[in-house]
């Protein structure tokens, strides 16, 4: 982390999980999730930001990991999927930034993690539709997530000032539907739990 220079980043964050609407760890990682495992899902948008004078915006990732139900105990496994159009400079600060090793947001999750998975480099389709939003990679993943109705059917439900080491203070509650399976990982959700927010991050 020494040698990471000071480095921003802004865009669109969405998660989904296999726990059911509202998941618990998601409140605080000393919560129990709902099944042994959790297995979860990360879809980020770099919409703008620098890594030093190193562009991120435009750029997509998919993180894929498996936890296990009470998420503070650490033990997970990571894989990190970057968009193919990203330079040898954007993959090398992404992959800095999203391992921890960049500080930020993003070192506190890594403390997290015992297995980091290769990271790959293939092409991703990202789309904002509005309360609908959605990532794919061909052969791999399938991800959607999208907001719930709600009660007057023209806004949408939200966390509001909920802590969170990534995600904005505001945060759309949603449902959403992966299905990925690679590096001996496999997601099979539908209809669980989602949160989707602007992010706003920085580091060192």
């Amino acid at each position: 982390m020494g040698d990471a220079p000071a480095w921003r980043a802004e865009g669109l964050l969405f998660e989904n999980c296999n726990c059911a609407l509202l998941c618990r760890a998601h409140l605080s990682y000393k919560n129990l999730c709902d099944f042994e495992r959790c297995l979860f899902q990360w879809g980020i948008r770099f919409e703008d930001g620098a890594y030093g004078e190193v562009p991120l915006g435009g750029l997509s990732v998919f993180i894929a990991g498996d936890a296990p139900q009470m998420m503070i105990e650490g033990g997970w496994t990571e894989a990190i999927y970057i968009d193919a159009a990203a330079d040898p400079a954007q993959r090398r600060a992404l992959e800095a930034i999203l391992t921890g090793k960049a500080g930020g947001p993003w070192e506190i999750l890594a403390g997290f993690v015992t297995r980091w998975l290769e990271t790959r480099y293939l092409p991703i389709a990202f789309a904002d539709e509005g309360k609908r939003k959605s990532m794919r990679i061909e052969g791999i993943l399938d991800a959607s997530v999208e907001a719930i109705r709600s009660d007057d059917g023209s806004g949408e439900v939200r966390f509001e000032n909920l802590h969170n080491q990534i995600h904005a203070a505001s945060q759309v509650i949603a449902t959403g539907s992966t299905s990925f399976a690679d590096q001996g990982l496999r997601l099979e959700n539908a209809g669980t739990h989602a949160i989707y927010s602007r992010f706003s991050w920085g580091g060192p």
